[in-house]
């Protein structure tokens, strides 16, 4: 009778697997509760998302979805827009004809004619409605639902 036990099945070491979404969609979630601080002062990181632009706003009270999302993507490595306008979304990276988690999403304000507009990053989709992961979204990075009619597209980088 041997002293040594032997195993059934021989020990592997697995590598561990990469998260399934992209890497600014992940950097974007660990920014949810950056918030714009209310009376004279301003959040240091929204000035610094605001300093991925050419508007290069130094207050927090300017509008800043684009800023953030042009950030996030700073971050990963990725070029964005460098453009504080949520519209300039419609013609970066590549179109998608239906969303994906982590993608671009803009959407129309006011009129689907306006030049008003909010963009984010999709986390997904449900009953009609497109929950998204955003900047400046109740003075927040947070995740918030629009209705799908207001989508005006879905875009992801080029590879």
């Amino acid at each position: 009778m041997s002293i040594f036990k032997r195993s059934a099945k021989p020990e592997t070491t697995w590598a561990k697997p990469e998260s399934a979404e992209p890497k600014w969609f992940t950097i974007a979630r660990a920014e949810v509760g950056q918030k714009e601080v209310s009376g004279s002062g301003d959040n240091p990181r929204v000035v610094e998302y605001h300093a991925t632009t050419t508007l290069k706003a130094t207050e927090d009270s300017v509008s800043w979805c684009s800023s953030f999302v042009n950030w996030c993507f700073k971050q990963a490595g990725i070029k964005g827009t460098n453009n504080a306008a949520a519209r300039s979304w419609l013609n970066w990276g590549t179109e998608l004809k239906e969303p994906k988690q982590g993608c671009v999403v803009i959407y129309w304000r006011v009129a689907p004619d306006s030049w008003q507009g909010h963009v984010g990053f999709v986390d997904r989709v449900e009953a009609g409605k497109v929950y998204t992961l955003g900047g400046n979204q109740g003075d927040a990075v947070s995740i918030k639902s629009f209705p799908k009619p207001q989508v005006l597209g879905y875009r992801w980088p080029k590879t």
